[in-house]
């Protein structure tokens, strides 16, 4: 019997990493092409569960679990409901990681790709005070919500409401691979012996690099803190990043 996961979010959280651990799995079969990542899910009208195979796992030989890597769906409101609406209710893996951290991330990816040109604290600051217009037709969802898109609670309820999910830390990913990877892959009901070669670290990173200074990071923690707050209730443990140091 085939049966569907998707890793839903959340952007620049290690999630070109997780698709590799993945999509290494003998049991697993994740979607392709994975870059530009499909988004099946952000279409007004997605297609039915046939036509996404079709489209998106031709290449399947006996994999008993399909996955699909699309992290723009977590912060969708239409996306949980299209999901539902074609494959039922499949397995969500999310992928977080320090918001502060993600959000420089973020920035330094969005430079990279040419679309900011300003400072570091400028653009942090920028989307603090409200959303940005963006080019629509060039990107799905906005490449200015540094800040904004760290605030992962109330994206995560809208899925963890109706569908079963897996929540993991980039940051223990890092320092523990081998349980979260077992960890994962056992919640996926595959093999948790398996362990793909992935070259033993994070991928895609971006390579524009510029400091945060520490005025700006504390006004962010504070930023955070209602939200990590809240998350930290929802999961019912403590964040790493949290525990790592003094927030």
């Amino acid at each position: 019997m085939t049966r569907h996961f998707l890793v839903a979010g959340a952007q620049r959280c290690g999630t070109t990493w997780l698709h590799e651990l993945l999509a290494g799995h003998p049991e697993i079969a994740m979607a392709r092409p994975a870059r530009p990542e499909p988004k099946v899910f952000l279409r007004e009208d997605p297609p039915g569960a046939d036509a996404y195979r079709a489209e998106f796992f031709g290449h399947v030989d006996g994999e008993s679990l399909l996955g699909e890597k699309s992290t723009s769906y977590l912060e969708s409101p239409e996306a949980p409901d299209r999901v539902a609406a074609t494959l039922g209710s499949p397995q969500i893996v999310v992928q977080l990681r320090d918001p502060v951290a993600r959000a420089v991330s973020n920035w330094s990816f969005s430079r990279d790709h040419g679309v900011e040109t300003r400072p570091l604290a400028e653009a942090l600051r920028a989307d603090m005070a409200g959303q940005q217009e963006w080019d629509r037709a060039a990107s799905s969802v906005s490449p200015f919500a540094y800040v904004t898109r760290g605030r992962y609670v109330a994206d995560l309820a809208r899925w963890t409401e109706r569908f079963d999910v897996h929540v993991q830390f980039l940051e223990e990913l890092v320092d523990d691979t081998d349980r979260v990877v077992g960890d994962l892959f056992t919640w996926l009901g595959v093999d948790a012996g398996v362990r793909p070669d992935t070259g033993g670290g994070p991928v895609n990173a971006s390579s524009t690099a510029e400091p945060l200074d520490r005025a700006l990071e504390a006004e962010l923690r504070d930023h955070y803190r209602d939200s990590d707050d809240a998350l930290a209730d929802l999961l019912g443990r403590e964040l790493p990043w949290r525990t790592r140091k003094d927030t």
